[in-house]
């Protein structure tokens, strides 16, 4: 397993006379989410981070060998945050929760994990489109398995229209990834972006259910 896996627990470097206080992986994916999801991925070098995080270029490559090792890790994170979020909120619910209750749960918790949770699912969305093929395929298997959830979600609101799923499983997730172009959390109740959002696609689905 790399060192580029968020997974891997890294002792910290040694600290030597005159060094910058060292920081930990977990910090430094921190800062470049940030920055990857405020700048974008070709914007932001592995000096900018280093700079951010208060040490050396150099110091750097200790925990990530490349800046393609770092974006790899930090857009897996990016999903297994809000995976983890959703699967949470899902058991929480009671067992016997309606199918379509169990999807607007998973949707209120995808945009809470957008604008709010972290900047690692919000910065996965932003830059993916603007990575190289290969950076794109190793983030693959994490959004793969995270549709997976969606999924049986979406199965379970349409029982008799299974071949409608490979159309709407990308459509929800990408109606709820695209707020991140005009929804400004600062300005903006989550609450009731949800509740909007939620409304329509629900209202949308629910519809198609009933024809």
């Amino acid at each position: 397993m790399s060192a580029a896996d968020p997974s891997v627990k890294l002792s910290a470097p040694r600290k030597t006379k005159g060094a910058l206080p060292a920081a930990r992986p977990d910090q430094i994916m921190d800062i470049a989410a940030r920055q990857f999801r405020a700048r974008g991925y070709a914007a932001v070098s592995l000096r900018d981070i280093a700079t951010e995080a208060g040490m050396r270029t150099p110091s750097l490559y200790y925990h990530f060998p490349s800046k393609d090792d770092l974006v790899i890790a930090v857009m897996n994170r990016g999903i297994a945050v809000v995976r983890e979020a959703v699967t949470e909120a899902l058991a929480a619910l009671p067992p016997d929760a309606e199918p379509f209750a169990k999807l607007e749960t998973a949707m209120r918790v995808h945009l809470r994990a957008l604008h709010g949770l972290s900047d690692y699912t919000s910065a996965n969305v932003r830059i993916f489109g603007q990575l190289p093929e290969e950076l794109r395929r190793a983030n693959l298997p994490e959004r793969r398995a995270y549709q997976e959830i969606w999924a049986d979600l979406l199965s379970a609101t349409c029982p008799d229209n299974l071949e409608m799923l490979a159309i709407r499983v990308p459509f929800v997730i990408g109606a709820l990834n695209a707020t991140l172009e005009w929804f400004d959390p600062d300005r903006g109740d989550l609450d009731v972006l949800a509740d909007q959002v939620g409304r329509v696609l629900l209202a949308g689905l629910k519809e198609r259910e009933d024809r």
